[in-house]
């Protein structure tokens, strides 16, 4: 995998293009069925998102990638990253698994979908954002999933 959400039926990049251009298309190349990394990823670095995984190492215990299908082996050493990110003040999680992962690992309630919970992490407060899943397959409306990410969004204009 050469970058994040790259199943091009994923909505991940449609929801940032009609976030951010009223244009599910933005990053999308419809001839090559694939989206345009170099505008997602210079998109990302303007904006002061960074995206990773809660976990390393997983197995697939079926041949899907569906959060019941996977066993986390290695999970991803949380404090280290954010010690690498002192500015971090959003966490965001996309699907229940990370979300557990997170609120386990911090020992916080699990936010509802589209909104937060807050917590210490060495000294600064964070907010721990449960966002809905760019799956197609989670049952929410493109549209009405990209009302959710824009109220996020916001946030993190200067």
């Amino acid at each position: 995998m050469d970058f994040f959400y790259p199943n091009y039926i994923n909505d991940m990049w449609r929801i940032f293009g009609l976030c951010l251009h009223d244009d599910k298309d933005w990053f999308v190349d419809e001839e090559r069925r694939t989206f345009r990394l170099d505008d997602i990823k210079a998109m990302l670095t303007e904006m002061g998102i960074g995206l990773y995984d809660t976990a390393v190492k997983v197995r697939r215990t079926r041949n899907t990638a569906s959060d019941k299908d996977l066993e986390v082996l290695q999970p991803t050493d949380i404090n280290a990253l954010l010690r690498k990110a002192p500015l971090c003040h959003i966490v965001v999680t996309t699907g229940q698994k990370a979300t557990d992962i997170l609120t386990e690992h911090f020992n916080i309630p699990s936010p509802k979908v589209g909104s937060y919970t807050s917590f210490g992490f060495e000294g600064r407060q964070l907010r721990l954002y449960r966002m809905p899943s760019s799956s197609r397959a989670y049952p929410l409306p493109l549209k009405k999933k990209a009302e959710c990410y824009m109220q996020l969004l916001e946030l993190l204009k200067p």
